[in-house]
């Protein structure tokens, strides 16, 4: 296997990225019959792992999908990805490992697709976003009920959430979308939570509105070991547009400030705010390395 190109894991077998593929009645093509989880490297080593195979597994359970491996094999197939993978991005460059599994091919008794696949984290494009702030914004496009589908799976379905971001875009480029629910309260983004900060208490939205994000949850316990108040509770744009603070978190992300929710300033307008600060540094320090100059060293 040639050392210069990046493997995936695919149906039990280790294989240069350029020679995987994907029938095309896969399940997971078609219909997005799928799940997936996604962790993040810190200096090539992945981070919460386990906690995010374990979310993978879950979510595999609700869609009633057997991927024929059990999560210790997930696990440890991932991290080989990664460390032939690793090595081949430049200096200064981390990774997401993503473990993608679908219910195999349509018309066929066959076995799930299982892909374990990594690629490089965009520090690029969204170091911008240290040094000013996210823009937020909230698109009339609404999160689709968890009566109908609960977001807690992390599915390939995500077209409800590229829409609103779509819609975002379109209103003010580069900012990102935060969807409100049928109610009018914040609930999520493509692949982020979202935290506000009002009179030393850190609230977000419901878990069973939303992705529940291995990083929001991290969040939640740092605050609780600051000493800081948290909430999961209705958010509405009144809380948003009054907010002292605001910040968005992702695996790739971790702790993002925001600047703005629809135009409307956070705050002095000047994140990040002091308990964002203090949530920055401790999870940094969890990491074992500085994300926020990471990703400011890429300007």
């Amino acid at each position: 296997m040639a050392e210069t190109e990046p493997i995936v894991f695919l149906n039990g077998e280790l294989v240069p990225e350029s020679q995987a593929g994907i029938p095309i009645r896969d399940r997971g093509f078609i219909y997005g019959d799928a799940v997936f989880d996604a962790a993040r490297t810190f200096n090539g080593v992945p981070f919460k792992l386990a906690e995010h195979v374990k979310r993978l597994y879950d979510s595999l359970r609700y869609v009633r999908i057997d991927p024929g491996i059990g999560m210790d094999e997930m696990e440890d197939w991932s991290r080989k990805v990664v460390q032939h993978n690793y090595p081949l991005l430049p200096p200064g460059q981390d990774m997401w490992v993503m473990q993608r599994i679908t219910r195999g091919v349509e018309g066929a008794e066959s076995a799930p697709t299982v892909l374990i696949e990594t690629h490089a984290i965009p520090f690029v494009a969204r170091a911008p976003l240290y040094r000013d702030g996210a823009r937020v914004t909230t698109p009339s496009v609404p999160r689709v009920p968890p009566r109908f589908m609960s977001p807690r799976a992390k599915t390939h379905n995500y077209l409800n959430l590229v829409l609103g971001d779509l819609e975002a875009q379109g209103t003010d480029p580069g900012s990102w979308a935060v969807l409100l629910d049928e109610a009018g309260n914040l609930t999520e983004g493509r692949g982020s939570n979202i935290f506000l900060v009002k009179d030393g208490t850190v609230a977000t939205p419901k878990g069973q509105y939303v992705l529940e994000g291995i990083t929001r949850r991290t969040v939640l316990d740092l605050a609780n070991g600051l000493g800081l108040d948290t909430a999961e509770c209705d958010l509405d744009l009144f809380d948003a547009y009054t907010a002292d603070e605001a910040f968005l978190t992702s695996t790739s992300l971790c702790i993002c400030p925001v600047s703005s929710v629809n135009g409307t300033s956070i705050g002095s307008g000047r994140p990040p705010g002091p308990a964002t600060r203090q949530l920055m540094q401790a999870f940094s320090d969890l990491a074992g390395m500085d994300f926020e100059e990471q990703y400011l060293a890429h300007l």
